[in-house]
């Protein structure tokens, strides 16, 4: 019995390798496709602003051009960050939260309703992209992304390097006789 729990213990630590070796990839994968609808989705409303307007002001959303011009900006170039994987955590933030507000403004009875009828919180439009947004903001942009690239740039310009003592310790270890002499 034991060697049967010991081999179950080798098959779980083996999946849990093999699953850890898909993270990167899952998160480019994620980057990618999520980043690209967000581009899309903010180049679509760029090219729309006025339609964005009047649907921002009949959701009675302050100063509605100002905000569908931040929002337009906020998700193509969010998405562009996202595909490169370049300031992925705050960019998850952010889109994490537009898409919170995009939940409370345009789809409040879905958000409403997370409880007594999830298909209809996650039938919701913002609901893919909340759900991209916060893997990234949670699990950051991985091994394949600039974020990784800069990291190890800093790392490598900045290992540690010995330090020489002060002028002054080494003469005055130097002045001071070794203990038996």
């Amino acid at each position: 019995m034991h060697t049967f729990f010991a081999f179950l213990l080798r098959g779980y630590k083996m999946l849990g390798s093999v699953a850890s070796r898909l993270q990167s990839p899952f998160l480019l994968a994620i980057r990618l496709y999520w980043g690209w609808q967000f581009a899309q989705s903010g180049w679509g409303k760029l090219h729309r602003l006025d339609q964005v307007t009047d649907f921002f002001a009949s959701l009675n959303i302050p100063m509605p051009h100002v905000n569908a011009v931040l929002v337009s900006n906020l998700e193509f170039f969010g998405g562009i960050l996202l595909i490169l994987g370049l300031a992925s955590r705050l960019t998850g933030f952010v889109l994490t939260g537009n898409m919170v507000v995009a939940y409370i403004t345009a789809d409040r009875e879905a958000l409403g309703s997370v409880f007594s009828d999830p298909g209809k919180f996650y039938a919701a439009d913002p609901y893919t992209f909340l759900f991209a947004s916060l893997i990234v903001l949670i699990f950051g942009a991985g091994f394949f992304s600039l974020d990784r690239y800069l990291e190890s740039r800093a790392a490598t310009t900045t290992t540690k390097r010995e330090r020489a003592p002060w002028p002054t310790a080494v003469a005055a270890q130097a002045a001071t006789p070794e203990p038996g002499r």
